[in-house]
């Protein structure tokens, strides 16, 4: 299923969702400026785990920031960002700004760490900011379970359109990441995709995104002024 947009209006301008779609296709032009060094790059801002297990370093569990930015391809960033705007703005609504640049970066961290958790001896670089948007999709799962997501679901060479509840297009999405990493644990030397980073951002983001939700103000009413 490839989610094209969600039928969920927001209430405010999501302009920290914007920015950080925004950084992450500059950084990703910035890459692709540097050529072949840009290789070289990306090797040293990405998630190594075994660099953060050996010693705790400062400048290595930096990566758990820097490596949430970098992209391995266009197709990479595309989808990325593709379900950060659909989804981004409605969290940034929810929580409001501050609240949500917070959430999204300490989502990507926790997500970050998970895979370290699992794979503490991996040399393998992890990119992408993936696992910040897996947090943001699980607090969006909470926050709004029955809004309509317009999906296009594939059946063979056709392609269907449907409004499908979030709770059905987000929890079919993190039960495809749950069997794909039950899958590829002990294999954390082979690359690809870090499936538990994902599970590790999305349960993050059903554990902390609801309780970050802003209050609305109480009205208060000094009277009825109609019978005046």
């Amino acid at each position: 299923m490839i989610p094209i947009r969600d039928e969920n209006p927001t209430r405010r301008v999501p302009f920290v969702n914007y920015a950080l779609i925004v950084l992450n296709v500059l950084v990703f032009l910035w890459q692709v400026s540097l050529g072949p060094a840009g290789e070289v790059v990306l090797y040293r801002m990405a998630l190594i785990p075994l660099e953060v297990t050996r010693g705790f370093d400062v400048g290595d569990l930096r990566s758990l920031l820097t490596s949430m930015f970098m992209h391995a391809g266009l197709l990479h960033l595309l989808g990325n960002m593709l379900y950060l705007w659909i989804f981004g703005d409605n969290v940034e609504d929810a929580l409001g700004h501050a609240r949500y640049l917070f959430f999204y970066l300490a989502g990507g961290a926790a997500a970050s760490l998970t895979h370290v958790f699992l794979y503490p001896l991996s040399q393998v670089p992890t990119v992408g900011a993936s696992g910040a948007i897996a947090a943001t999709l699980g607090a969006y799962l909470l926050l709004f379970p029955h809004r309509r997501v317009v999906t296009l679901i594939p059946f063979g060479f056709f392609l269907q359109v449907a409004r499908l509840p979030a709770v059905i297009v987000l929890g079919m999405w993190f039960l495809l990441e749950l069997v794909q990493g039950t899958l590829a644990l002990g294999m954390e030397q082979l690359g690809g995709v870090a499936f538990w980073a994902h599970i590790g951002g999305f349960v993050f983001g059903m554990l902390v995104g609801p309780r970050l939700r802003l209050r609305p103000r109480p009205v208060i009413f000094y009277g009825d002024w109609s019978r005046w």
